[in-house]
């Protein structure tokens, strides 16, 4: 991967955390204020689900950005990457949770049936994106296998020789 591309990822990555932040501490508290003629117990939810939504988004942002460090290191196939990977998969399916959350939470209230229906499509979306992720740990550990092979191919020839 390019020095230039890393550069451009990193400052989208710092570009959306900061907006991130922006909307938990500034837009959110508007939001509980919009919501006043609501339900005490449906406006507490909303907000927890939208703040939490937000963190996952978040967690999955650094650690994007730790892999983007392993790649311009050349580290990026060792066995400490996976936890970062891990920690993905798991914010993404957190992150689908949350927005079934949202659906259920909405689904009694005045919110259009059809509205619920999109809202339970992006979470079983989000459900994919984790099972995606999980395909690429699967790719990446057998690119590690694979690197660990070939190291121990290239010792075997280095002694023969």
């Amino acid at each position: 991967m390019s020095r230039a591309t890393i550069l451009i990822l990193r400052i989208v990555i710092a570009l959306a955390l900061a907006g991130s932040l922006v909307v938990q501490t500034v837009i959110m508290p508007l939001v509980w204020a919009d919501l006043e003629g609501e339900a005490l117990w449906g406006r507490i939810a909303l907000v927890v689900i939208a703040v939490l939504w937000i963190g996952t988004l978040q967690v999955s942002a650094i650690c994007i950005w730790q892999l983007l460090t392993r790649v311009r290191r050349g580290s990026i196939f060792s066995g400490s990457s996976f936890r970062y990977v891990n920690v993905i998969i798991g914010a993404v399916t957190a992150s689908a949770a949350l927005v079934f959350a949202l659906a259920v939470v909405l689904a009694p209230g005045e919110t259009a049936p059809g509205i619920v229906g999109l809202i339970c499509g992006a979470a079983l979306v989000l459900g994919g994106v984790a099972l995606i992720v999980v395909v690429m740990r699967a790719l990446l550990k057998q690119a590690i296998d694979r690197e660990n092979e070939a190291r121990t191919l290239r010792d075997e020839l280095g002694e023969v020789i």
